[in-house]
Order: structure tokens, then sequence, then C-alpha cells
């Protein structure tokens, strides 16, 4: 199960419940949904995002911090899945 909470500003709390519990502090900026999410919160580009990173690795190996946009540098495919389980057709 994954809970999303804001912090402050651009920062966000990921909780994920799993076998083993995990903490994901993450950055997620007005650029980042504009370019990922246009017409979509925070919160769903984050749910989105994690249920990415969780169907190919455990929480465990997920970066305990970092900025939303790092997730393509380990998995090349992410923006244009994500864009895709948004609905967004927008390239960039």
């Amino acid at each position: 199960m994954i809970t999303i909470k804001h912090l402050r500003g651009e920062e966000w709390l990921v909780l994920i419940d799993s076998k083993r519990r995990s903490e994901h502090r993450v950055r997620v900026t007005d650029g980042d949904l504009r370019h990922l999410a246009e017409g979509h919160s925070a919160e769903e580009l984050l749910t989105q995002s994690f249920d990415f990173l969780l169907e190919r690795e455990p929480n465990t190996s997920i970066l305990s911090s970092f900025d939303l946009p790092v997730i393509g540098r380990y998995f090349p495919e992410y923006e244009r899945e994500i864009r895709k389980r948004l609905g967004v057709s927008r390239q960039g």
C-alpha cells in the first residue's frame, strides 16, 4: 500500500507498506507536473510513479530521497510509460 503526504513546498513523503515498510522523500516541481502529468495532481503522479517503480524493484531498493525525474535515469521508459498511464499525450 502506498501513502502519500505533502510535507512542504515541492517535498513529498511516500510511505510503502510491504513486507518491509519504507519511506521516501521525493521532490516534485511544477515543471515536473507540466512535463509528465499535465492536468493531474502531484499525488496522482507520485502514485503512478511508485506503482511503476514497484513493478520493477522492491520498495527497499527505491532511493530514500530523490527528485522525481531521477527515475528516468534508471528506467529510460519512465516518462513515456507515466504519460501513457495518466493519459497525457504531450511529449514535452
